[in-house]
């Protein structure tokens, strides 16, 4: 398979991010159908918990994998590249084993104690076949990142979450006469089905590549040694990318007891906790996380593409790719946040028939536009050989964020509201703190006046998308709010982009480089 250019392998996993999000968006309401909020707690408790298995199986190996794979392809060292994937597989599925065998072992005293109900037991245990599935998974999913081919990530992406959206609704349905809980281990399945279903993808493309005859190298002692060096490669970057997942996932993971424990000194009743948890978990952030497929995106394109570029000492290239990812994602981030905030009554009601979580989303859809920033940031750290600064930036922000949660959350007059805060506290702070790093590593000089205008551009469409939502509402009543919200945000994008090129952020020159639509798209841009 061809090597990718960053434009080309962004646009490729955008297209399939895009894809993604909208599937796992339609999955969401149709479990906040069938499930309600309580079924979504009950599921959502247990989802940190994968995150935080994955990260102590793969040992951050998947980014090490890509950097790695990346500065060994530059320099034509095919041999290089097969030890590395050799030395990754045995690693992750040593550690799955054992991963597997003590989450089997405590699944009920965690999920009674830790959890605080019972009934999420299944779930817990419907989510442990992932464990082995995707530690192997993620080291070929490193393996194409670091190859810069972005065809086989993308298939395997959209295919997993076909699997997972057509098997929730079924399983869900066949399950849930048995009880919420059975339903909601239903749901966790699915996952782990996608997951399977994903990794026969890269297996079939892995064979079918010029990698087909893929053989050991006959062992030898110079050999051994080279083994031991990428090993020692490998876990410099990989401990540090571990303990950043780790922080993360551990902070997810714990984020749920805090939740649940300090709701419940506030005098919540059990019962609105799991509710007001799944509100937040289920209907909140899966509209928060839409627009972020630009981010998931940009990260795994970054990594391999700094690391080439600081392989060949370019600082001026590094910066114009930084600020390229930058803008990319806040021209997506900036509208969606805009979008998210005036229309929260309106999407929560339509989607999910939860009007009393608008106020939820409302309060944090701005905090989390300094996402948009984060995830370039951090990808610059990485590709540099800077994760360990990656990982204590994390690891200060993610501490900072579980530490205010009971104070702020076991406030009576907070409650929920609290647990929004704390969380938006530690997005403000890990994005300053990967802000300073890149700035004291690179000296980066951030593209102030692009960021203005994207973000004027953003505020403008909508201001007149809302007014045009109100006098549609006046004049059209019949038509319904879903009709008259949907006409008002389409034709706020069209204003937005509209506004955009005008201003020349959005030039024709850098449409045209979008593979497949890029020449139908710069028609609508002027030639100047």
């Amino acid at each position: 398979m061809k090597k990718q250019s960053l434009v080309k392998g962004a646009f490729v996993l955008t297209v399939a991010a895009f894809i993604t999000k909208i599937l796992v968006f339609i999955n969401s309401i149709v479990l906040a159908r069938v499930l309600g909020a309580e079924g979504i707690g009950l599921q959502r408790m247990v989802m940190p918990f994968m995150g935080l298995m994955m990260t102590l199986t793969t040992i951050g190996l998947p980014v090490a994998i890509s950097r790695l794979v990346a500065e060994a392809d530059t320099q034509r060292d095919g041999t290089k590249i097969k030890k590395i994937l050799i030395i990754s597989l045995s690693i992750t599925v040593s550690l799955s084993i054992c991963v597997v065998f003590f989450s089997v072992l405590g699944s009920k005293v965690f999920s009674r104690y830790f959890l605080t109900d019972p009934r999420s037991y299944y779930a817990f245990m419907a989510m442990i076949p992932i464990i082995p599935i995707g530690a192997v998974s993620s080291v070929l999913k490193g393996y194409f990142r670091g190859r810069q081919t972005m065809n086989p990530i993308a298939i395997a992406q959209v295919l997993e979450q076909l699997v997972r959206v057509s098997l929730t609704y079924i399983l869900v349905l066949w399950l849930i006469p048995l009880g919420i809980e059975y339903a909601a281990a239903g749901a966790v399945l699915s996952s782990v089905l996608g997951e399977a279903c994903s990794l026969l993808v890269f297996i079939v493309l892995f064979r079918n590549s010029h990698h087909r005859k893929f053989q050991v190298p006959h062992p030898s002692w110079n050999q051994a040694l080279r083994g031991k060096n990428i090993l020692i490669e490998l876990l410099q970057t990989g401990l540090p990318t571990t303990g950043n997942g780790f922080v993360m996932s551990f902070s997810r993971a714990l984020q749920p007891i805090m939740i649940t424990k300090s709701l419940a000194v506030a005098g919540v009743s059990s019962a609105l906790i799991t509710r007001q948890y799944g509100m937040l978990t289920g209907f909140v952030m899966p509209l928060v996380f839409l627009p972020a497929f630009i981010n998931q995106s940009l990260g795994v394109t970054l990594v391999p593409a700094i690391s080439e570029a600081n392989a060949q000492n370019n600082l001026r290239l590094i910066n114009r790719r930084l600020n390229q990812a930058i803008s990319a994602a806040l021209i997506v981030g900036a509208p969606s946040t805009c979008l998210l905030y005036l229309y929260a009554q309106e999407l929560m009601t339509v989607l999910y028939h939860a009007p009393v979580a608008a106020p939820l989303l409302r309060l944090i859809a701005p905090f989390f536009l300094l996402n948009y920033l984060q995830t370039p940031l951090q990808s610059v750290l990485v590709g540099m050989g800077q994760a360990k600064t990656a990982m204590i930036n994390n690891i200060i922000a993610k501490c900072t964020a579980v530490a205010l949660i009971y104070p702020l959350a076991s406030n009576p007059q907070l409650e929920i509201n609290g647990v929004i805060l704390a969380i938006s506290i530690g997005v403000i702070l890990e994005t300053s703190l990967h802000y300073t790093s890149v700035v004291k590593l690179i000296g980066f000089v951030l593209d102030i006046s692009t960021i203005i205008k994207i973000l004027g551009a953003g505020i403008a469409m909508g201001y007149l998308g809302r007014v045009l939502f109100y006098q549609l509402n006046t004049l059209t009543p019949k038509l319904g709010v879903p009709i008259n919200m949907m006409t008002g945000i389409l034709v706020s994008v069209v204003i937005y982009v509209a506004i955009l090129g005008f201003m020349k952020v959005i030039q024709k020159k850098s449409i045209v480089r979008i593979p497949l639509i890029g020449r139908m798209l710069a028609l609508l841009f002027p030639k100047y």
